[in-house]
C-alpha cells in the first residue's frame, strides 16, 4: 500500500519583492494550515510588508496580505490565526521550512562575459548557498525567479558541493511565475496554468506532487502541469519573449500607419479577430517596459549565442531593437512638432509607471522619453498617481547629473499643476483617470469645435507677470498651487518634492477642459498609450498625436 504524501506545513520564501510577496500572500490565504514566512535582507522592505503601507502597489494585494498576516476573528469560519509572516531572520525561516521558494532578482549582467544579455544569477547562487549551509533536514527548493535554462542543474551542483550535512536531501523544482503587474492577484487566484519542472526520478516527482498539493488548494488539478526542469525554465522565457514580440510587431506596424492612411487600432482589431492570432497584446504604444520583457528576451539571445545559434539570437534581439526604436521615434515626434527646439518649454508627462495599476517603473518608456526631452533642454513636469518622487529622480539620475535634474525636472501631486503652462502634454501610462470617457462626443451632441474654442478662450488667463488679465480664472490659480513656476522661469525651477501622493482621481478621471484651459497654445498632446479619444480632445482645441494614427486620420 502506497504511503500518503507528507503535506507541506512550512514554507519559506527568500525575496520579498514583486513575485515573493503576492505569491506567498495568496498561498497563505488559501492554505491556513501552512505557515508561510517571507524573508529578505532589506529591513525597510520587511517593515513595509508588516505595515499598512506595502512596499509595492498592486490592486487587491493589501486586503490579501492583511487577511493572512493579521489575526482574524468572527464570521462563519470563526477565529483564524495568522499564517503569513515577514522577517529578516533568514536562517531561522530556512531551518524550519519544508519547502523554500527562491524569488530573488535576476538582472541582466552589466560586466563580464555575457554583459548586456546574460542573466546575473548572483542572488540565486547566494540564496542557494545560504540554504545549503543552514539546512539540517530535507528541503524542497523551488526556483521561482526567471532564469536561463540549466539553472536547476546549477543549483544541484551548488547543494552537492556546499551542503555541510551530507545526510540532507535537496529536491530542486522549477516553478516560474506568470504574473502581470497590475493584475497579479487575479492572475494568482485564477491562473492559466501552474508549471512545475522536476527530474523524473521518484523522489523528484514526489516533491513536485507536494508542491502541486499546495496549489491544488484553489487551482484545478488540470491546470497544474508537470514537465522537466529544462522545459519549465525555457517555457517562462518563451512566454515573455513571445509577448514582447507581439508588442514590437504591432509597434512596427504603427510606424507604417503613421505615414499612410491606416489606423493602427483598426488594424489591430482586424488582425486580432483572427482566432489563430487573438487580440491580446496588440495595443500600440511608445514601447514596452517592466522588469521582465527586455531582460528575458536578452537572456534568450544569450542562450542562443552560447549554442552558436547566431541567426536565432539575431531574430530575438530585433525585438528589443524595435522597442528602443519605438521610444526614440515617439520622442522625436514630440521634438519635431515643437519646431525642434524645447529650450524654455514645459512638457508635462502624465504617467511614469511602465503600465497602469502598478508603481513599478523599471524599463518604463517614460524614463527614455523624458531623458531625450531633458537633453533638448526642456523642462519636464511629471505626474503619476502611484510613483513616488524619489523613484522618478532615481530613474533619471544614471543619465543626468543632479544640477540638470534640479533645473529641468518637477514632480507634481496633481495633473493640473503639471499641465499648467505646458507647451505639450505627453501620456506615457494608460491610467484610467487619463481616459476621455466623461467627455461628450462632438458628433453625438452636436458640439461645434469653434464654439468650444470660444468658450476656452473666454476663460481668463494669468499674464506672464502673474497679474490678472483676460486670460486665467481664479479657480485655475487656486487649484494649481500658487508657488508653481511660470514657463518663463523654468530654468531656475528646483525639483518639486511633495510629501505625499494623493489618491487616484477615481472613475471620473481628470477634467480635460480644465487641462486645455491652462495649456499654452497650440495645446499639443502626445498619447503614447492611445488612451484618449482624439475627436473629443480636438473639440477642446487640443491637437492630438496618437501612436499609429497619421494626422487627419481621426
Amino acid at each position: 500500500m502506497q504511503r500518503a504524501r507528507e503535506p507541506v506545513r512550512s514554507i519559506c520564501c527568500i525575496g520579498a519583492g514583486y513575485v515573493g510577496g503576492p505569491t506567498c500572500a495568496i498561498i497563505a490565504c488559501q492554505n491556513p494550515n501552512i505557515q508561510v514566512t517571507v524573508v529578505d535582507l532589506d529591513q525597510a522592505r520587511i517593515d513595509a510588508w508588516k505595515s499598512d503601507h506595502l512596499p509595492i502597489f498592486e490592486p487587491g494585494l493589501r486586503d490579501v496580505v492583511q487577511f493572512a498576516r493579521d489575526e482574524q476573528s468572527g464570521g462563519r469560519e470563526g477565529f483564524r490565526p495568522p499564517n503569513l509572516f515577514f522577517s529578516t531572520d533568514i536562517d531561522c525561516a530556512i531551518a524550519s521550512a519544508d519547502l523554500i521558494f527562491i524569488a530573488v532578482n535576476t538582472p541582466t549582467k552589466l560586466v563580464g562575459q555575457g554583459a548586456g544579455s546574460a542573466s546575473d544569477l548572483a542572488y540565486v547562487e547566494a540564496a542557494a548557498r545560504r540554504i545549503a549551509e543552514v539546512s539540517t533536514s530535507d528541503k524542497i527548493v523551488v526556483q521561482k525567479s526567471t532564469v536561463p535554462c540549466g539553472t536547476a542543474q546549477t543549483l544541484r551542483h551548488i547543494f552537492a558541493s556546499v551542503a555541510q550535512n551530507t545526510d540532507v536531501n535537496f529536491e530542486i523544482l522549477s516553478n516560474p511565475e506568470f504574473l502581470a503587474e497590475g493584475t497579479a492577484i487575479r492572475d494568482l487566484l485564477s491562473p492559466d496554468r501552474i508549471l512545475i519542472g522536476s527530474n523524473t526520478d521518484s523522489r523528484a516527482l514526489q516533491a513536485a506532487e507536494r508542491l502541486a498539493d499546495v496549489y491544488a488548494a484553489w487551482v484545478p488539478r488540470e491546470r497544474i502541469l508537470t514537465v522537466n526542469c529544462w522545459s519549465s525554465e525555457l517555457s517562462k522565457l518563451a512566454a515573455n519573449c513571445m509577448l514582447a514580440q507581439r508588442i514590437s510587431s504591432i509597434n512596427s506596424l504603427s510606424a507604417i500607419c503613421e505615414v499612410t492612411g491606416a489606423n493602427i487600432d483598426q488594424v489591430a482589431q482586424a488582425v486580432g479577430q483572427d482566432t489563430r492570432i487573438g487580440s491580446k497584446m496588440l495595443r500600440a504604444s511608445a514601447g514596452f517596459g517592466g522588469s521582465c520583457f527586455k531582460k528575458d528576451v536578452l537572456c534568450l539571445v544569450h542562450i542562443a549565442e552560447s549554442y552558436n545559434l547566431h541567426e536565432v539570437a539575431l531574430y530575438w534581439r530585433r525585438i528589443v531593437d524595435i522597442n528602443e526604436y519605438s521610444k526614440a521615434r515617439f520622442a522625436k515626434r514630440i521634438i519635431q512638432s515643437l519646431h525642434n527646439t524645447l529650450d524654455r518649454k514645459k512638457i508635462a508627462i502624465l504617467g511614469w509607471a511602465y503600465k497602469k495599476d502598478t508603481g513599478d517603473t523599471r524599463e518604463s518608456a517614460a524614463i527614455n522619453v523624458a531623458g531625450q526631452l531633458i537633453a533638448e533642454n526642456a523642462h519636464v513636469a511629471v505626474y503619476d498617481p502611484e510613483v513616488r518622487p524619489d523613484q522618478i529622480i532615481s530613474d533619471l539620475t544614471p543619465h543626468h547629473n543632479t544640477d540638470t535634474l534640479a533645473k529641468r525636472v518637477s514632480i507634481y501631486k496633481n495633473p493640473y499643476s503639471a499641465c499648467e503652462g505646458a507647451s505639450a502634454v505627453v501620456i506615457l501610462t494608460e491610467w484610467d483617470e487619463f481616459k476621455t470617457d466623461g467627455l461628450p462626443s462632438p458628433v453625438a451632441n452636436g458640439l461645434d469645435k469653434e464654439v468650444l474654442e470660444v468658450r476656452l478662450v473666454s476663460i481668463p488667463r494669468r499674464t506672464s507677470e502673474g497679474s490678472r488679465g483676460s486670460s486665467e480664472s481664479s479657480w485655475v490659480k487656486h487649484d494649481c498651487s500658487s508657488n508653481e513656476r511660470s514657463a518663463e522661469n523654468l530654468a531656475e525651477s528646483p525639483i518639486s518634492e511633495p510629501e505625499t501622493i494623493p489618491p487616484r482621481l477615481g472613475k471620473k478621471g481628470i477634467d480635460w477642459p480644465r487641462i486645455a484651459s491652462c495649456m499654452r497654445r497650440p495645446r499639443l498632446l502626445f498619447d503614447g498609450r492611445n488612451v484618449v479619444e482624439p475627436a473629443k480632445l480636438m473639440a477642446l482645441g487640443i491637437q492630438v498625436h496618437c501612436i499609429g494614427i497619421g494626422r487627419g486620420c481621426y
